[in-house]
């Protein structure tokens, strides 16, 4: 292997690592040696290809974004926008033990970088959740939903709460209870002629 295929390979375990461990401890707890020592690399390389923390933070941020393209490019493969739909609150479900541990990865992200004051991260960890909210309106909008728009917000709102409920009472059994929820709620909805 290459220096530059090496490096890459390098500067993408960083970025996964970071992900992790800023997801984990959060950013304030969270310090350059913990996310190398995660990906496996001295900790003086970590300033090779990050300057500064909010280098990694934004790194993360793109890694989530980067997960949530992969997720939504394997749901858009489902026959229907109903079953990506519910394909997606099931993957929510599948990680309720992530979740009582840890929170939404993005949406707890978001939450810790609005209470900085120098206020760009955070618009940053927003953007990856308009595009949620955005794939979300165009599978209702496909499905021929009166209001997609409205029918995201509350798609993924349910999934911020119950995410934020099952992580603050570390009960899994609420992320299981409320997709269960969901489901039926997708199941219920009538498309406009």
């Amino acid at each position: 292997m290459d220096r530059r295929a090496q490096a890459s390979q390098k500067r993408r375990r960083l970025t996964a690592a970071a992900a992790r461990v800023l997801h984990e401890q959060g950013v304030e707890r969270t310090t350059l040696a913990d996310i190398a020592h995660e990906a496996g690399v001295p900790v003086g390389n970590v300033y090779y290809y990050f300057k500064t923390k909010d280098e990694l933070v934004r790194a993360a941020l793109a890694e989530h974004r980067a997960h949530l393209d992969e997720l939504t490019a394997e749901l858009d493969r489902l026959a229907t926008p109903r079953d990506r739909l519910k394909a997606l609150v099931e993957a929510w479900t599948a990680q309720r033990e992530t979740a009582a541990r840890h929170g939404c990865p993005t949406g707890t992200l978001a939450v810790e970088l609005d209470k900085r004051a120098d206020g760009t991260l955070d618009a940053e960890a927003g953007a990856v959740i308009r595009r949620l909210l955005d794939w979300t309106a165009g599978q209702f909008r496909t499905w021929g939903v009166p209001d997609p728009d409205d029918h995201a917000l509350t798609l993924i709102a349910a999934y911020q709460g119950m995410s934020l409920l099952t992580n603050a009472l570390r009960d899994p059994d609420i992320m299981t209870k409320e997709g269960a929820r969901l489901l039926r709620w997708l199941d219920s909805l009538q498309v406009t002629p």
